[in-house]
């Protein structure tokens, strides 16, 4: 038997996104596979956190939640970073090998084995995406000494361990891809379902639209969403199809919202906000077209997620994108605008088109929580 401790900090964020839904998903399926070893689960907090409703301890016996109350700002730039303490390790009693699910300041004792996931590098490929705060935390971290302390690192896609090699220059046998899941919830529903109705209320949907879905910020490239919607609007005068972006704030996302006064077609566009992790589905399936052209992605849940659900989805031809939907979507230039205004066009007006993508996301379900939690906990049981 094993003693794994996991870093659970994530689980802290107000509003999840991609790297917190990666973190509960994973350890679900972890700790429903695994009844033999001992899992700690580590977090520190002023505050007591409702972590135990993700993971009950008479649901899952072999599992322990241990919080330490500092204030985050002394844990990290202070005590982790500066000082080297306490180990994190050693909070925890003892254990054979430590497990992080994302970047952060970490204290670990030297014969403690190590494990972490990395989800993109677009703080290395582009500090303009970012805040100058953001920036600064980044630079804290030491992410290329971090990645050569820890035995074993876990990329979410091939795109990522080939970033994690080129910037870093940390050896290819020390980097294992293994894809994020998505959950079977994502899937085509009977639109006649009442809750529909509820969730159309809720945010204010209109009949017909094209659905963003993730954190408002410059590297999500909604900029380019909103002219290129605003273009093909003014080519197709009396077109019913309205965009919809939602998603929580980022950083840096004031122009975003600026340039609604710089277009005609405004009124047509609109912003609602955080989407409940329950709601997702329903908002996916509502949709007409999915658009997700972002510069740079890790992985990128929401254009599966919408795949899952039957939508046809445009997505940018960068990064890990391709390698991520493959040919189930249509693929353009995110610097392109007229790119993006014309896979607009072409999803609105060209059915067979759209119901070719819509079958060929269907049956892409090479993504699940269990495959990634068996090939995840295969690397941190059999360390050397």
């Amino acid at each position: 038997m094993k003693k794994i401790a996991i870093d659970i900090r994530t689980l802290m964020d107000a509003q999840y996104s991609g790297i917190s839904y990666y973190t509960l998903n994973l350890l679900q399926n972890i700790f429903k596979i695994d009844k033999e070893n001992e899992y700690k689960l580590f977090y520190n907090s002023f505050k007591k956190l409702d972590l135990e409703k993700f993971f009950l301890e008479k649901l899952y016996p072999n599992v322990e939640i241990v919080k330490t109350s500092y204030p985050n700002k002394l844990f990290n730039y202070v005590l982790q970073k500066s000082f080297k303490y306490p180990k994190i390790d050693k909070i925890l009693g003892g254990v054979d090998v430590f497990f992080a699910p994302h970047l952060n300041f970490f204290s670990i004792s030297p014969n403690c084995k190590k494990v972490i996931t990395i989800h993109d590098l677009s703080f290395v490929v582009s500090r303009d995406f970012f805040s100058l705060r953001k920036n600064i935390w980044h630079k804290m971290l030491g992410v290329k000494k971090i990645l050569q302390e820890f035995d074993e690192i876990i990329a979410v896609s091939q795109n990522t361990k080939n970033d994690i090699i080129e910037f870093f220059n940390i050896p290819e046998e020390k980097v294992k891809v293994v894809y994020s899941g998505v959950d079977e919830k994502y899937k085509k529903l009977d639109l006649g379902l009442d809750v529909f109705e509820k969730v159309k209320t809720k945010y204010r949907l209109p009949a017909k639209f094209i659905l963003y879905l993730g954190n408002i910020e410059p590297r999500k490239n909604i900029e380019s969403i909103i002219f290129a919607y605003d273009r093909f609007c003014e080519k197709n005068l009396n077109n019913d199809l309205e965009l919809v972006i939602a998603g929580g704030t980022g950083w840096k996302n004031k122009s975003i919202f600026q340039i609604l006064n710089k277009i005609k077609n405004n009124d047509k566009i609109h912003f609602i906000g955080y989407v409940d992790e329950l709601d997702k589905v329903f908002l996916y399936n509502l949709s007409d077209i999915f658009i997700y052209v972002s510069f740079y992605e890790g992985f990128g849940f929401p254009p599966i997620e919408a795949m899952f659900c039957g939508v046809p989805t445009i997505v940018a031809n960068n990064s890990s994108l391709p390698e991520i939907v493959t040919t189930n979507s249509l693929m353009i230039n995110a610097d392109n605008i007229t790119e993006i205004e014309q896979a607009i066009t072409l999803l609105n007006s060209d059915y067979k088109l759209k119901e070719n993508l819509i079958k060929k996301g269907l049956i892409n379900n090479k993504y699940n929580w269990e495959t990634t939690a068996r090939e995840t906990l295969n690397i941190i049981l059999n360390l050397k």
